[in-house]
């Protein structure tokens, strides 16, 4: 399958979520989709996508054949959904840990069973390895891979570089002698957004270059 945008791999992975968490509510209108791949909770990085990157998105993906788009039938405004699922056959624990990794990037196996209770209740934590090691394993591709210090990320965008897992919070650095380390904290931490916004403006100048 062709590598997709990281804006697609959100738009993607919203919609995933949505199928099972809220079913009553899907498939998605625009709307609902924009503020879903623009939830605060559950997201990493958190985004602040309009209507018009997400629209860009859903063209991709439909041309991937990847998404929907719904009308007509008693649906009075279009919605969208997608059709990962059939494409790539999966079932719900592959989706559940897929969209795991979509949206919240590279985890353990202690982070997604615990957070993949609304989407699949896995019984133990050999059942999340083993699901993981089919989806590693998968022909003709892998959907996910192993990566360092014990996590595990998607491939639906290509292979990760190597430094792709991020410990900047795992390593603080030290606090100079004489500061405070309340301001020391609040500096990295502005230092790290910094850069998180910097690396969002990039890839939303690389995604609109596609339409260009």
């Amino acid at each position: 399958m062709e590598p997709l945008h990281p804006i697609e791999v959100r738009v993607l992975g919203a919609l995933l979520e949505k199928e099972s968490t809220t079913p009553e509510y899907y498939p998605l209108t625009l709307n609902a989709l924009v503020n879903a791949c623009n939830q605060k909770s559950s997201r990493e990085p958190v985004v602040n996508y309009d209507e018009a990157t997400v629209l860009q998105a859903l063209a991709l993906l439909r041309n991937k054949g990847l998404a929907l788009k719904i009308s007509g039938a008693g649906h009075r405004v279009e919605k969208y959904a997608h059709s990962l699922g059939e494409k790539l056959n999966l079932g719900r624990r592959e989706s559940a840990l897929l969209q795991l990794l979509m949206l919240r990037g590279s985890q353990t196996v202690g982070e997604l069973r615990g957070r993949s209770e609304r989407m699949y209740e896995f019984t133990e934590l050999e059942e999340v390895e083993s699901c993981l090691e089919a989806l590693a394993t998968r022909e003709p591709e892998p959907l996910v891979a192993r990566m360092p210090r014990g996590r595990w990320c998607h491939l639906l965008g290509g292979v990760p570089p190597p430094d792709s897992v991020h410990e900047v919070s795992e390593r603080p650095a030290p606090v100079p002698q004489g500061q405070d380390p309340q301001i020391q904290e609040l500096t990295q931490r502005v230092t790290a957004l910094e850069h998180e916004v910097a690396e969002l403006k990039q890839t939303l100048e690389s995604f609109r270059r596609q339409f260009e």
